[in-house]
């Protein structure tokens, strides 16, 4: 199952680059900074906010990026 955090950048993503895209992009970038989606905490949002922008950027264009990105990084508990 996965955690508050993981599903609350879900749901931000969902909506701008499709709920498939969304749940695998949290599973990668989860990964890229060394934990999995049930383990990341409301701190690494920074990091998978960073990393989110510059992969993201591949397949939705980096305005698009840059909004997911921005939105992951001012969520909170």
């Amino acid at each position: 199952m996965t955690n508050e955090v993981a599903q609350e950048i879900e749901d931000v993503l969902g909506p701008m680059v499709g709920l498939v895209l969304a749940r695998v992009s949290v599973e990668l970038e989860s990964k890229r900074i060394g934990k999995s989606p049930e383990s990341i905490q409301w701190e690494d949002l920074p990091s998978l906010a960073d990393n989110l922008a510059v992969q993201l950027r591949l397949l939705v264009g980096r305005d698009i990026a840059e909004a997911a990105a921005q939105r992951v990084r001012v969520l909170s508990p």
